[in-house]
């Protein structure tokens, strides 16, 4: 679905682990588990029955509404990163300890507590830039 002429959409939320990224957004309205959710060597989705199932994390902003799992899941994180197949950016509607420590200790910006509307109007494949330094989420729209 093409949004033209709309100009660009803003979230606020809160910034957690500051930094900043452009990119592809990868949308779920479902909670992912890093830990037996997410394959470590690929960074693809492997969670049986989620909607992600199939697609890959790296490069591009991860906006969920929260981590579920084991705090275990933030190692998983944290290898992903150090391999170049973790997300650039992690949004969530809730922030949980998984999350938080893996964005930490991988240094993945975190955007946090952005209103729930936000995984029923960016979808996957929009374009977003996220700036955890200002708590901004802004979607990016093509103009005619």
């Amino acid at each position: 679905m093409h949004r033209r002429g709309l100009g660009d959409v803003v979230f606020k939320g809160k910034g957690i682990v500051k930094g900043s990224f452009r990119g592809e957004a990868l949308v779920t309205r479902k909670p992912i588990s890093f830990l037996g959710g997410v394959d470590p060597s690929t960074g693809e989705v492997v969670e049986r029955d989620h909607e992600l199932k199939g697609r890959i994390l790296a490069g591009k902003a991860l906006i969920l509404p929260h981590g579920k799992g084991s705090t275990v899941g933030s190692y998983v994180l944290y290898s992903l990163a150090k391999r170049g197949l973790a997300p650039k950016a992690i949004v969530t509607v809730k922030t949980d300890l998984m999350i938080l420590a893996g964005c930490v200790i991988s240094g993945i910006p975190l955007l946090s507590e952005v209103p729930k509307e936000v995984l029923n109007v960016v979808e996957s494949g929009d374009v977003v830039e996220i700036d955890a330094y200002r708590g901004v989420l802004r979607l990016i729209l093509e103009q005619e």
